[in-house]
């Protein structure tokens, strides 16, 4: 069996989970992905290692391994720490957009409203998490950079887990203004709005809403075309 390198394992279980497509609490059987991945099960293992370290990802003794169901405190932490984070990003992107950023930044929008208005979810989910990406290459600081891809990715699992409308996604009237500000240069504004934003997406949560069923690891992680494409 030939050793699959941990990371295009780690890459196609973050992208099953950045488009939903791993709701909390699946399973992550080692003997599944290791006959997906035509792979080792030591390679398998490694990869959800390094899944674990970046909290999306559980190992429990004798269990195995799950995706990650954050609590409602852990749901909390995470925004707030998405707030901070975000609001310093702001800050240092104002006003340093490129022409080509600002590009990028208006037709993502209108990409994820196309994925909104054609129901396409992973695309919708894709285009989401890109524009908040983006906005942090502006900023250029690569640990927040880091801090904030860790971030994003946890902050699906807690939407697609809590939130009242099954998969909320980001507002495209609220992504256009923050696209304004910041061509403008506009930091007070740019912070305010970034703020605002994820305030709303953190009070669309319903921690008393029931959970979605697990599913099958085949049928939603199985590499399409070959491999999953990096989101």
């Amino acid at each position: 069996m030939q050793s699959l390198p941990e990371t295009e394992i780690v890459e196609s279980i973050l992208n099953a989970i950045a488009e939903q497509r791993l709701p909390a609490g699946t399973k992550l059987g080692e003997q599944a992905l290791s006959d997906m991945f035509g792979c080792n099960r030591a390679n398998v293992r490694r990869a959800l290692a390094s899944l674990a370290a970046q909290h999306v990802v559980e190992l429990w003794p004798n269990r195995g391994a799950f995706v990650m169901t954050p609590s409602p405190k852990e749901a909390r932490d995470v925004f707030q720490a998405r707030r901070a984070i975000e609001r310093t990003i702001a800050r240092a992107a104002a006003g340093q957009a490129s022409p080509e950023d600002i590009r990028f930044l208006r037709q993502n929008i209108r990409e994820e409203a196309h994925a909104r208005e054609t129901r396409d979810k992973p695309a919708e989910l894709r285009a989401s998490r890109d524009f908040h990406m983006r906005i942090a290459q502006v900023a250029d600081n690569e640990v927040l950079d880091r801090f904030l891809s860790e971030l994003t990715m946890r902050s699906t699992l807690i939407l697609g887990l809590y939130a009242r409308h099954g998969t909320s996604s980001c507002a495209e009237d609220e992504h256009a203004r923050i696209v304004d500000a910041l061509e403008r240069g506009d930091q007070e504004e740019m912070v305010a709005l970034t703020d605002r934003h994820l305030r709303h997406l953190e009070a669309d949560l319903d921690f008393d809403s029931q959970p979605r069923a697990a599913m099958t690891l085949q049928d939603q992680l199985a590499p399409r075309g070959g491999r999953s494409q990096e989101a």
